[in-house]
């Protein structure tokens, strides 16, 4: 799509002026790109763009679509948020920094620079929701480009689609992109699956459009004779939804019944129900399956009647009621309650539907709250990414809570001062103990006294959410405080001791003062109120304590580097009967040589040697991201020429990650794989995502490069696995 068709379909909704705005963006952001290519040879502007045209089609304002035709500015061209600011002012430069990856920071691995990129985004987007719209644009325009990426690239993104993004566009409300992005996903990640899937939907289509348009032709008719304006048609699954249905629920293709779906839209809700009856007394409701959302909306706003019929072939058939708002709604969700106050730049909310986003204001509070970027996204997961449950109060007020919840989430999700003096929980009307699972539909009623004790330690083992064990953390810093100091000097006398030092030598108030600032504490006792309530650890204090005692023996063992580095090195003691490493070093004999285990070197790697203070030589990949990048003066004369041995029988330690569809006995068939390779393992781990995606970890010992290859290869044969690759930490 050209710009000319984007201003034209803009044009629909927005002012001459706001056009105007958006063709300088255009142009701004034309000549910034200008020379750069996508992978697939296309000029560059044509993705924001694309990215602007998404938005527009949800008539989102015209600062966000501003924002999407800028938003790659200033992480790949020489555009700097200064010249953003200048040119459109405070609030889309706001926007796009909300965008940009943290590229110039170093991370100690990919890993965590991922974390931090995700945690600026979540930030900003609490701040501005706008953020994530342009977002989720953006990332479903590179999902229908993800072919022209390698291979590994494309279950990359897709796994992260999956785990990331497809969440959030349901927690929004914006079907009309999650379902896209699940489709899309899923051919990446399960092709297979996928295209079995899609050709027995096909297969099957015309039979039941016929089948559909008969039912629809009865219900027109009927609708007609009660004066109900309605816009009646069928609407056909998607694929990752029949996918996720033959998962969950174990069923073969065959027993899937609803493959299309009555979709009814009427012009008001009284039309709505009374449509629902015209449905039930043409054919015969199946018990269980009639789900009122009017009444009781989901979190994303989703509005709509569902019922499920026996149809006069006496197959089962769904039908959906909605009006044409509602409607929006489902398919734009967030972006579909969006308001433009004109003047200000400032997107805004409208009626009540700020209280049902308030779970932004918990991302801030989640974020001020947790100091690791890792840490967070893990909590950000756990309470905001997977299954909810709605739940009752006795009075009738529904709140939702992440699947897995207890009474003690409940408690702490109605009120900080509920949860503080909670004793008990009813649930349905019975007493149950606070680490009771709750499921959708349960009234639960929370029991408390003005006399509780508050917390116990124990709460924060039993409470799922981490929401709840923010709160009870909270509760332990500020009410326990003279306890919480206490248990902190204990807990760094007993860490002292352990490590073989004196306590009274470490703990003076001057170490422990220069500790605390170091951690941000505004006093001493902070810090001992913090490693009472588990905000740090004791180990982490006698870190910074010791320190300088470690850095000042280093520097006593280090010679000094004039020139002399590879005597330094030779005058590093070697162990007796050392076996050999494998690894040579060039000009240097009797050296002590470690493998650096970011990287795990195996022979066939190319590999480079950094002499470390008072360790020996330390031997990285040449790839690898933690090898310190000394070009020039004292560092640059650390790194040494090393190479392989010729002939050496040793093993090497290794770690890779698999990627594959979470099935019975699939761990058990890698293992197989890695065992007729007549390849030992060191370790194994493995988990699954809420997407069916098995994640397996091995560490194996290899011998060379071609070894690594063979085992690789080997478990790539494996039914159902995605990817296998080799990781760096």
């Amino acid at each position: 799509m050209g710009m000319e068709q984007l201003l034209e379909k803009a044009s629909t909704y927005m002012r001459d002026q706001d056009l105007q705005r958006v063709r300088e963006a255009f142009e701004y952001a034309d000549e910034a790109h200008r020379g750069q290519l996508r992978k697939s040879g296309e000029p560059y502007i044509l993705h924001p763009v694309a990215v602007a045209e998404i938005l527009v089609n949800m008539q989102m304002d015209v600062v966000t679509v501003i924002a999407a035709l800028l938003h790659d500015v200033v992480e790949d061209t020489n555009v700097t948020l200064e010249d953003l600011k200048e040119h459109f002012g405070e609030t889309i430069a706001g926007l796009v920094d909300g965008l940009t990856k943290l590229e110039k920071i170093q991370f100690r691995s990919k890993e965590e620079q991922q974390n931090e990129n995700y945690r600026k985004m979540f930030v900003a987007m609490a701040n501005d929701i706008r953020v994530i719209l342009i977002k989720l644009a953006d990332r479903l325009h590179n999902m229908r480009t993800l072919k022209y990426q390698s291979e590994e690239s494309q279950r990359r993104i897709a796994h992260e689609t999956m785990e990331i993004y497809c969440p959030i566009a349901h927690r929004l409300g914006i079907s009309a992109i999650k379902w896209e992005m699940e489709d899309i996903a899923l051919r990446f990640l399960n092709p297979q699956q996928y295209y079995r899937i899609a050709n027995l939907m096909k297969k099957k289509r015309t039979e039941r459009e016929q089948y559909i348009s008969d039912l629809i032709a009865k219900i027109r008719e009927k609708l007609e004779e009660m004066g109900i304006q309605g816009d009646i048609s069928g609407r056909p699954k998607h694929i990752y939804s029949v996918f996720k249905k033959m998962t969950t629920r174990n069923k073969q293709f065959n027993e899937i019944y609803d493959l299309l779906a009555i979709r009814i839209l009427v012009d008001n809700v009284k039309d709505c129900y009374a449509t629902l009856g015209i449905i039930h007394t043409l054919w015969k409701p199946m018990p269980g399956r009639f789900k009122d959302y009017i009444a009781m909306p989901k979190a994303n706003m989703y509005q709509s009647l569902h019922t499920t019929v026996v149809g006069p072939t006496g197959e089962p058939t769904e039908v959906q009621i909605r009006t044409w708002e509602m409607h929006r709604t489902s398919e734009y969700g967030i972006a579909a309650h969006w308001a433009y106050k004109e003047g200000k730049e400032q997107g805004v909310v409208q009626g009540s539907f700020g209280d049902k986003m308030n779970w932004f204001r918990e991302i801030i509070e989640l974020q001020q709250e947790t100091r690791d970027a890792a840490e967070f996204m893990e909590s950000l997961k756990m309470d905001f990414f997977t299954d909810l449950v709605f739940v009752f109060t006795p009075k009738g007020e529904v709140f939702e809570l992440p699947a897995g919840s207890v009474p003690l989430d409940f408690a702490y999700r109605i009120h900080t001062e509920v949860g503080n003096r909670t004793i008990g929980a009813k649930v349905n009307g019975r007493i149950v103990p606070l680490d009771h699972k709750l499921k959708t539909g349960d009234i639960v009623e929370i029991l408390t006294s003005k006399h509780s004790y508050g917390p116990s330690q124990d709460w924060l083992k039993i409470a799922q959410s981490s929401h709840a064990r923010s709160k009870i953390r909270q509760w332990f810093k500020k009410e326990k405080r003279e306890e919480n100091v206490e248990k902190g000097w204990d807990s760094l006398e007993r860490e002292l001791k352990r490590i073989g030092l004196e306590p009274s030598e470490w703990m003076t108030d001057e170490k422990l003062l220069e500790a605390a600032r170091k951690f941000t504490f505004n006093d001493i006792e902070d810090m001992m109120s913090a490693i009472g309530f588990g905000g740090i650890t004791a180990a982490q204090i006698c870190t910074k304590l010791t320190e300088k005692m470690r850095r000042e023996m280093e520097e006593a063992q280090q010679i000094q580097l004039t020139g002399e580095v590879h005597k330094e090195a030779k005058a590093i003691p070697e162990r007796k009967n050392r076996p050999s490493s494998g690894v040579v070093v060039k000009g240097v004999d009797n050296l002590l040589v470690r493998f650096a285990r970011c990287c795990n070197p195996v022979p066939g790697d190319e590999i480079v040697g950094y002499i470390t203070r008072g360790r020996g030589v330390s031997v990285h990949r040449t790839d690898c991201a933690n090898l310190p990048q000394a070009t020039e003066g004292e560092e640059a004369a650390r790194v040494i020429e090393v190479e392989w041995e010729e002939a050496v029988e040793a093993n090497y330690s290794v770690e890779i990650e698999v990627l594959g569809h979470d099935r019975r006995g699939l761990l058990n068939e890698v293992l197989q794989a890695v065992s007729e390779s007549k390849t030992n393992m060191a370790a194994v781990s493995g988990r699954s995502d809420r997407n069916k995606v098995a994640i397996i970890h091995l560490t194996i010992l290899i011998r060379n490069k071609d070894h690594l290859h063979t085992v690789v290869e080997k478990i790539k044969r494996v039914k159902d696995i995605f990817s296998v690759q080799r990781m760096m930490q």
